[in-house]
């Protein structure tokens, strides 16, 4: 086993043994096997595109493999079976569509003449054998970047995975997903085209979340400022993790009048800006934050719990009897929901207490995406030209469960008075409940959604730049981001490849990035690792 995608990776280097998520070798094994089956058949599907053939089930096969790989999704090593059968079938079907128009179908190397092992365990050696540190590489810094494409890719596929569910794709999407897999395996890339293939992928992923903002404001509109209670509401209760705002949709219709209350977890936070969910009545606050309590906190809910995507721990059996899982999260032992039919996870709620009393009445406020935060530019712009507002602070990023991530709340209650802090994904449940007051009726605390919602920071950003004439790196504004696995990994190419400069990222280093690819990164725009909130501070602020 090699793995090192995310960023609690044992001893900072490699997971060699088991994986500190909870991965076994064997699907570890299995999912680099499907992650070279997927370069294989992307190999085929580049020269169909090139003969004029394109195959959508190919493209949309090629989301979700990827997406299957990202952490924390799925761990169930009989479901990378059928995967794995799956990328071949398709690579063959499509090889069989050039043959018939005369093009030539032979591809060299072996990824697109792989076949799979008849049984499981002959599936999981021939994963070892293809493992990421197999790629071809002329050396250690062109093989870190061929694996920062490739994390790259699988957080960019999780993002058009999610706009596909909700009807948004682009063949531009699809083909740079395809042109990166099949890059992987290319001897002949050296170290600036590894870098350029890199940079490609992070502007590639702004299209990406465009896609997906669309998709999620086309299906619910844009999201409005919203208070969220945070305490417990009396009855019955479902609490929804993860990303998939269309299985929380398909939830609360099929919950409607049925005396359970719906409860977002986690990254499901921003959930409750759209109009058109928030209009449930049912649909009633946030219960716990991301990581650092995730177990007692699952362990504690008193009802259901519905699992959607990644960001979420590996289930202990202190509530495995009470959890499912929808899309592509799997874990041995634990109930699929694959046809959109919630009833399973409504009849288990009804069986379960639920709250047996209303509990502390607290709330926070989410909601702020760019169309909020842009109806006010103009106050804000007032704001910094008359000195009350000094600087702007996007606290931004992945939590997780390694020591360390205290920095950003403590970052945030140490950040002058007349500062603004903006925050999206799931770090921010560090900090989110803060009390920090207001700047001429300005939260200092703007909560702008997921993850993804990166896309609405990016356009925020780029409207003040314009706003003020100035390049956005000569904005009152400083990128203060914490990763943890993949999304996290392709937003930070996304950043860079805009030529943003000066980010400070944390909690520690990716181990995937050598010394010499740092160096570049340090030297082309200026990145660096935290080290502490007054330090830090200090050296922005002066």
């Amino acid at each position: 086993m090699f793995c090192y995608q995310c960023e609690q990776t044992a001893k900072g280097q490699t997971c060699d043994k088991s994986g500190v998520c909870g991965k076994q070798p064997d699907v570890a094994a299995l999912q680099d096997l499907l992650v070279y089956a997927a370069a294989g058949m992307s190999q085929v599907a580049q020269a169909a595109r090139k003969a004029g053939i394109r195959d959508r089930a190919v493209d949309v096969f090629t989301c979700e493999a990827l997406f299957a790989t990202v952490t924390n999704v799925d761990f169930d090593p009989e479901r990378f079976v059928p995967l794995v059968q799956r990328a071949v079938a398709l690579r063959e079907a499509l090889a069989e569509k050039l043959r018939a128009k005369g093009t030539p179908a032979d591809f060299p190397g072996e990824a697109a003449n792989f076949k799979p092992a008849s049984d499981l365990s002959g599936m999981i050696a021939q994963g070892e054998a293809h493992g990421i540190n197999a790629y071809p590489a002329a050396d250690a810094d062109v093989l870190s970047l061929k694996h920062t494409l490739l994390y790259g890719l699988k957080g960019m596929a999780a993002y058009a995975d999610h706009a596909l569910i909700l009807g948004q794709e682009d063949e531009a999407v699809f083909a740079f997903l395809q042109e990166g897999l099949a890059a992987l395996l290319d001897a002949r890339v050296d170290l600036g085209g590894a870098l350029d293939l890199a940079m490609k992928c992070g502007q590639a992923n702004l299209r990406t979340m465009e896609l997906l903002d669309a998709a999620n404001t086309g299906a619910y509109g844009h999201p409005v400022p919203t208070q969220v209670p945070l305490g417990a509401k009396k009855g019955k209760a479902i609490l929804v993790s993860g990303h998939d705002l269309k299985d929380l949709d398909g939830l609360l219709r099929q919950t409607e009048g049925k005396g359970i209350f719906v409860y977002t977890h986690g990254e499901m936070l921003p959930a409750h800006g759209y109009p058109g969910l928030k209009k449930y009545p049912h649909f009633y606050g946030h219960y716990g934050t991301a990581w650092q309590n995730q177990a007692k906190e699952f362990a504690a809910f008193p009802g259901t719990i519905l699992m959607t995507t990644n960001c979420i721990q590996r289930p202990q059996d202190s509530y495995r009897d009470r959890i499912f899982t929808t899309g592509l999260v799997g874990w041995p032992g634990v109930p699929h929901i694959s046809d959109g039919n919630f009833a399973p996870v409504i009849e288990k709620a009804l069986a379960l207490p639920g709250f047996e009393a209303d509990g502390e009445q607290r709330s926070v406020t989410t909601g702020f995406a760019r169309n909020a935060v842009l109806s006010v530019a103009g106050p804000i712009i007032e704001a910094v030209m008359a000195g009350k507002i000094r600087h702007f602070f996007l606290v931004a990023g992945c939590d997780g469960a390694k020591p360390g991530r205290n920095y950003y709340t403590e970052f945030v209650e140490k950040a002058p008075a007349d500062s603004v802090i903006l925050t999206l994904a799931c770090g921010k449940f560090r900090f989110f409940d803060k009390q920090l007051g207001t700047i001429g009726g300005i939260p200092r605390l703007i909560d702008m959604g997921q993850c993804n919602d990166a896309y609405s920071a990016i356009q925020v950003a780029v409207a003040l730049a314009k706003a003020f004439n100035v390049g956005v790196n000569e904005l009152p504004l400083s990128m203060i981001l914490s990763w943890y696995e993949q999304k996290a990994v392709v937003i930070l190419l996304t950043l860079l490849s805009l030529g943003i400069k000066n980010i400070r990222l944390g909690p520690s280093l990716p181990a995937f990035v050598s010394p010499n690819v740092l160096g570049v990164l340090v030297e082309k725009f200026g990145i660096k690792p935290i080290t502490t909130p007054d330090e830090d501070l200090k050296a922005i602020l002066g």
